[in-house]
C-alpha cells in the first residue's frame, strides 16, 4: 500500500509558474516510477510527465515539452512538477501517480487526491 500526497496548485495569469508536489508514503519499494496526470471538466484524463529509471528517465505528452519539467528525490520518496509558460489549456485537476515500469508502458497503481491548476487570460 503507497499513499500519495499531491499539492501546490494554484490559479496564476497566463505566462505564469507552478510548482507541483508529491509525497509517497508507505510500502514505495512497491512502486519504481511515479508521474502526474490532468484531466479538465470534461474531456479524458491525460498523462503528462513521468519520471523512472531512478530519475535518469523521463517521458513528457508534446504539448507541456520545453515547458514542464518532472524531478524526483528518491531519499525524500517525493516528485515534483516545475511548471513555466503556462497557458489556459493547462487548466486541469492534477494528479499524482506511482506504479510499476518494465519494458513497456508503466502501470500506475496508487493516485493522489488532485491538485487544481487554473490559469487565466
Amino acid at each position: 500500500q503507497v499513499q500519495l500526497v499531491d499539492s501546490g496548485g494554484d490559479s496564476v495569469q497566463d505566462g505564469g509558474s507552478l510548482r507541483l508536489s508529491c509525497v509517497a508514503s508507505g510500502d514505495t519499494d512497491s512502486v519504481n516510477c511515479m508521474g502526474w496526470f490532468r484531466q479538465a471538466p470534461g474531456k479524458e484524463r491525460e498523462s503528462v510527465a513521468f519520471i523512472y529509471g531512478s530519475g535518469d528517465m523521463t517521458f513528457y505528452t508534446d504539448s507541456v515539452k520545453g515547458r514542464f519539467t518532472i524531478s524526483q528525490d528518491n531519499a525524500k520518496n517525493a516528485v515534483y512538477l516545475q511548471m513555466t509558460s503556462l497557458k489556459p489549456e493547462d487548466t486541469a485537476m492534477y494528479y499524482c501517480t506511482a506504479g510499476v515500469i518494465g519494458r513497456g508502458p508503466p502501470s500506475w497503481t496508487y493516485w493522489g487526491q488532485g491538485t487544481q491548476v487554473t490559469v487565466s487570460s
